[in-house]
């Protein structure tokens, strides 16, 4: 009997235990906890997303490059959205009434009963005019945005733009992003979008029956605040941009200036171009379908993605490597009787001029063909083994200065060129007992060679440092603390002992210093600029005016590649852009006659536009870039067949 009591004091002890806790959870729910406060007053709250403000983008010495501007969406709960005023509202937005239908019916798909976009980025003069009605629209509100600008509207290529997410960019992102919001979508907005984007926010508003705001919810207690993205610094000078710009319009192709001590890109230009702010706004979609039908293809970033034959910068790689590996010296010279004859001579690869007796600082001030066509076949026939084996020795040098190979710019898309393999030439021979005759055309920077402009550039960086370089990059500082990223600061050696750099040197300053000099011309006074003019072949056209250097000689400043595409002489065209370039970074003017610089002002080598392209429905991605075949030389044939020799017996940098 004791024993039944005792079990139902236990029982009643264990419900009266569960009640009191009961009781206390709902006591600390709707008392104590206003969390559920804020849930229990939904239908009279407003959860509105605070987007935060890109990371304003600088050029090197702090002058905005790409900066926000307000936009606003209107957004739309469909359920709540009863007798609207059509009409008055298209005329607000500026729309028309089937496109007020439209819009419905998606917010509709979208949910019934969660706010979805209406119209996107309206200007700050149809949101004041907006505003004023806003409250006849139920179910309507406006949601704050920023969109990017571009005050001085260059570097377009480089600086990229932002376009709303997509599926795939919401599932990358394990759900960071939302339909509606923005991403870099190309240039430094893409490479460093994690840093530009900040973080949103969540503002809880209170709103009356007409969906009028009343003011903030708990004074923000349940608010979260939004945080901006990070400021970039980036390498540009703003003015020599805007210069260099000037000096390619009406052109195709590219400069690129590197500062050779840090690899900071100063100036990167890919013309023709296009304003950036074309890539903003409510008619942003029908910009870009104008620009990726474009055929001149201003989309297309040509210091990194379009691949050239070398020419003449690539005798000066030749020279260093071939002192590196023994096999000549400042002192070795050739004989040049007008042309450099292989395949037992039956075949001539002709140069520029008759040189006579050539030592290495002579080949390089006279781009001496000849020169080159014996250092290659030193390099590929004389070192005892196969000629496969002796051309990998021979690439690998070719990499080492950033050759054949992505040089890790911060922007993507890079391409990393081409330098063929030595199985390429085996298996297009059938054998592997081809010699330096059979690919000769590579030892004067033609035939299946590609380079990119940033990487010429790059080149010139590694011989004003005499040996080593930095990868060249676009942004020196993130953040106040101005941070770089480890990669930018890390020494890469070339692989050539600095004292190999000095007659390559003295040739490339009397191309420019000295009278007779391919570009005498374009000598800049006050200061010893070294450099090489080029002509690159092309079998499409004229061929491209090319001119590379870096100045002043002692503690150099800049580094620059100049590429443009079918206008002929390097010396001409080329070599004048970079001349102005160089002054105006070093001493702040241009001295260059005047007669000269309206001369490549004026210039225009665009080709007139071909029959218009049907716009085809895969339309969503860039064209695609030309094939390598079509920005280099014609294809080599093989020794066994006549043509071979016709070919090469054409080959030569002409006079540059």
């Amino acid at each position: 009997m004791n024993s039944f009591f005792a079990r139902k004091f236990v029982i009643q002890g264990i419900f009266i235990t569960i009640a009191l806790v009961i009781i206390i959870r709902l006591f600390y729910l709707q008392i104590i906890d206003e969390s559920y406060l804020l849930s229990a007053n939904n239908n009279v709250l407003r959860k509105v997303v605070v987007y935060p403000a890109r990371g304003v983008i600088f050029d090197r010495n702090g002058q905005v490059l790409v900066q926000n501007e307000p936009v606003y969406d209107l957004l739309v709960t469909p359920r709540e959205a009863k007798d609207i005023d059509t009409t008055l509202l298209c005329q607000l937005i500026d729309i028309d009434l089937p496109g007020y239908k439209t819009r419905m019916d998606k917010a509709r798909a979208h949910s019934p009963y969660r706010a979805s976009i209406f119209e996107k980025q309206l200007s700050s003069a149809t949101y004041a005019q907006l505003q004023e009605h806003l409250y006849k629209f139920r179910g309507f509100y406006v949601q704050n945005r920023t969109v990017r600008s571009y005050p001085d509207s260059i570097a377009p290529q480089l600086l990229g733009y932002i376009q709303e997410v997509n599926d795939r960019d919401i599932e990358r992102s394990n759900g960071f992003y939302r339909p509606g919001d923005y991403i870099g979508a190309a240039g430094i907005e893409r490479s460093y979008e994690d840093l530009l984007r900040g973080q949103r926010g969540v503002k809880n508003q209170m709103v009356d029956a007409l969906n009028r705001p009343k003011g903030v919810f708990m004074e923000g207690k349940y608010d979260t605040l939004a945080v901006s993205g990070e400021g970039l610094i980036s390498t540009i000078d703003r003015e020599l941009q805007v210069l260099a710009e000037k000096l390619m319009k009406g052109k195709m192709g590219s400069v690129v200036a590197i500062e050779p001590s840090t690899g900071e890109i100063l100036t990167f230009v890919s013309a023709p171009s296009y304003d950036p702010n074309m890539m903003v706004g409510r008619e942003r979609g029908n910009n870009y379908m104008k620009l990726l039908n474009d055929e001149t293809r201003p989309m297309f970033i040509r210091p990194i993605q379009a691949s050239y034959p070398p020419g003449s910068v690539f005798k000066v790689v030749a020279a260093l490597t071939a002192q590196q590996d023994g096999l000549i010296d400042q002192h070795t010279a050739f004989f040049c009787p007008g042309g450099y004859r292989y395949g037992g001579g039956r075949a001539i690869m002709r140069c520029t001029h008759v040189h006579g007796s050539t030592d290495l600082i002579r080949s390089i001030q006279g781009s001496c063909n000849t020169y080159y066509g014996y250092t290659y076949a030193r390099m590929i026939d004389s070192r005892g083994m196969s000629g496969p084996r002796a051309y990998d020795l021979w690439r690998a040098g070719l990499l080492k200065f950033g050759l054949g190979t992505k040089l890790g710019i911060d922007l993507p898309g890079e391409k990393p060129g081409l330098v063929p393999t030595s199985d390429f030439y085996t298996k297009r021979y059938g054998s592997d007992k081809w010699r330096s005759g059979f690919n000769i055309s590579l030892s004067i920077g033609q035939g299946e060679l590609g380079i990119t402009p940033l990487q010429m550039a790059n080149i010139m960086a590694i011989v004003a440092n005499r040996g080593f370089y930095y990868r060249p990059h676009l942004v020196k500082g993130i953040g106040e603390k101005k941070i770089i990223k480890e990669e930018f600061i890390e020494k890469i050696s070339a692989g050539v002992d600095a004292k190999y750099y000095e007659p390559v040197i003295e040739g490339m300053s009397r191309v420019v210093n000295m009278p007779g000099g391919t570009a005498y011309s374009v000598r800049i006074p006050g200061i010893e600029m070294c450099g090489k003019t080029g002509t690159a072949q092309n079998p499409h056209g004229e061929n491209h005016a090319v001119f590379f250097a870096f100045a002043p000689r002692e503690n150099p400043k800049i580094a620059i590649a100049v590429f443009v595409e079918n206008a002929g002489y390097g010396g001409t065209w080329a070599g004048p852009i970079a001349n102005m370039l160089v002054e105006k970074y070093i001493k702040d003017t241009i001295s260059l006659p005047k007669y000269i610089q309206d001369r490549i002002y004026n210039a225009n080598f665009i080709p007139k536009p071909t029959k218009k392209e049907t716009i085809t429905k895969d339309t969503t991605t860039q064209k695609k870039a030309p094939s390598k075949r079509a920005l280099q030389t014609s294809q080599t044939l093989p020794p066994q067949k006549k043509e071979y020799y016709v070919h090469h017996s054409q080959l030569t940098n002409r006079h540059e």
